[in-house]
């Protein structure tokens, strides 16, 4: 089984790989920025650190990669996995310093966290309320699975069925968004131990 980490110059990208690479069990995990690498794919992961904006327009920047994932993961089915800014740009649109297009696969908009008094950014552990505990990333993770964030803007999407996880952070958060044969994570599962190298191993085994 082959997993391609999408590398378009934002993410944490050797710790994702190293924890790809401790959960995939012996099979390739490839980190590039060739979009014609996707079409090899058995997996795709899209991490993500910065600005919704930079980070959509570095993905545009490299020829032919947004093509590339429309055609693996909304045509064909191959199972999708974002990563922080990863999992945001799947959403309909960004508002962060102005109006940025995402991909559209999860319609709703990331704005910036705002409720509760709470500091800015979300920098830390916190507990994950399973909301679809019933999906097969969270076999063996439980309600109340401690996972690390890092991040000042939160995807709100407009069809409550789409968030499988959140926390409470000045209100409730989404911490794991999907559909189909697509997964996103607010959350760092590289960073996360334990329940975020299982969350790992669960998106390899699972067959949308």
């Amino acid at each position: 089984m082959t997993t391609v980490i999408v590398d378009y110059g934002s993410g944490n990208l050797r710790s994702a790989a190293k924890a790809f690479e401790r959960a995939a069990g012996g099979g390739t995990v490839e980190v590039t920025g060739d979009a014609n690498a996707l079409s090899r794919a058995d997996r795709i992961v899209l991490p993500g650190v910065g600005a919704f904006g930079d980070c959509a327009a570095g993905l545009r920047a490299l020829p032919g990669m947004v093509e590339a994932l429309e055609d693996n993961v909304v045509a064909r089915g191959k199972p999708f996995l974002g990563i922080c800014v990863g999992m945001q740009l799947m959403a309909t649109r960004g508002l962060e310093h102005g109006v940025h297009r995402g991909l559209g696969w999860i319609e709703g908009e990331v704005r910036a966290i705002d409720g509760g008094g709470v500091k800015v950014p979300h920098m830390g552990w916190n507990d994950l309320r399973l909301t679809a505990p019933a999906h097969p990333v969270f076999a063996g993770i439980d309600t109340g699975a401690h996972v690390y964030f890092v991040h000042g803007y939160r995807l709100i999407p407009a069809r409550e069925s789409d968030v499988l996880a959140e926390v409470d952070y000045g209100g409730p958060v989404a911490a794991v968004v999907g559909r189909d044969n697509m997964v996103g994570t607010q959350f760092h599962p590289e960073k996360s131990q334990a329940v975020g190298l299982g969350l790992i191993a669960n998106f390899l085994a699972w067959r949308p």
